[in-house]
């Protein structure tokens, strides 16, 4: 089988796939607070669209394709998009990003259908904290549709909490405590400056270091570090030594790790995204909409694969950061 090496040697192995732009959510560092998705049906990419360009990255080495959005489980046919994803050959890994609102109705389906693990975006645990993040989000039926991907057997499961001065740091300890409880994971993610939203939230932000330290406050350095595999996220990760649990820090601010990069993103509307600090992109929906061939259609991707920068420019550039809404990107 083919590999995706880009010019500085990083095989490229992951593709985070969004399928709908719209979330039922409004997380204030995610989306501002008056943009609307401007995302007609004909605009995204359709089942048929969708399989064959996970096919065609299949072809060129990809095993791991995760369901993003927006919030995917709003997208109509979201067990059927499973199912055709997950029965591309070469195809092992199809975890969901999600905010578990509807996950409670959807978790045994997309169990039977190929999705084999979760990440869910849960920033709170406190009732009117949650809402206030989220802007209307429930808390319990977050929690139910985490008990339903554990009864259906998803694994693992991982919690993401976004960490953010001022307004969620106070919880680092509680929102491990749930992980432990419930036997499940938990990752901190550094804030990052995506869109305006995620520019304007730039004042909560906590460094790797801030947030480990509140980690190690509460666990009493009950840490042993743990290697990632090939295909694992960018999380330091670590053990929590006598429970089943484990937690992590995404750093893409403070300590990047885009030495380490082996994924792109394509956008709900087909858009391939090369770096989520960049703007560069190519249109795969309009190659598969077109009469180009499947090879045709594969020399795109290496062509863009080969675009592909050696780092973001988070902490140093501003205008190069990309001005889509998080949302838009697939996170």
């Amino acid at each position: 089988m083919s590999k995706l090496i880009d010019k500085f040697g990083r095989e490229i192995n992951y593709l985070r796939l969004s399928i709908t732009e719209h979330c039922n959510y409004r997380c204030f560092y995610c989306r501002d607070d008056k943009h609307t998705p401007n995302c007609k049906r004909e605009d995204i990419l359709s089942y048929e669209n969708i399989q064959r360009i996970v096919r065609l990255f299949a072809e060129l080495g990809i095993t791991k394709v995760r369901l993003t959005g927006g919030e995917p489980l709003i997208r109509r046919g979201i067990v059927k998009i499973a199912r055709l994803i997950s029965s591309v050959p070469g195809i092992t890994d199809v975890p969901l990003s999600t905010n578990a609102q509807l996950l409670g109705k959807f978790a045994q389906k997309l169990k039977e259908n190929g999705v084999n693990r979760v990440n869910i975006s849960m920033d709170s645990i406190n009732v009117e904290k949650f809402k206030e993040i989220t802007r209307g989000g429930n808390i319990a039926e977050v929690i139910e549709g985490i008990d339903a991907a554990i009864a259906a057997g998803m694994y693992p499961i991982k919690i993401n909490a976004v960490a953010m001065r001022g307004i969620n740091d106070d919880e680092i300890g509680d929102l491990i405590d749930f992980a432990i409880e419930k036997n499940i994971d938990i990752r901190f993610i550094e804030t990052m400056p995506i869109g305006s939203a995620g520019i304007e939230a730039a004042s909560q932000y906590m460094s790797e270091q801030d947030i480990l330290a509140k980690i190690n406050q509460h666990l009493k350095n009950r840490l042993t570090p743990l290697i990632s595999s090939k295909t694992d996220g960018p999380a330091s990760n670590f053990k929590i030594d006598g429970t089943k649990s484990t937690v992590g820090i995404i750093s893409a601010v403070s300590n990047h790790f885009c030495d380490a990069c082996n994924r792109v993103r394509l956008t709900a509307k087909g858009d391939l995204i090369l770096c989520l600090g960049q703007e560069d992109s190519i249109s795969l929906k309009d190659a598969v909409r077109s009469d180009l061939s499947d090879n045709k259609i594969k020399q795109m991707i290496v062509d863009a694969i080969n675009k592909k920068p050696e780092k973001h420019e988070f902490n140093s550039a501003i205008d190069n950061i990309s001005n889509r809404q998080m949302a838009e990107t697939g996170g």
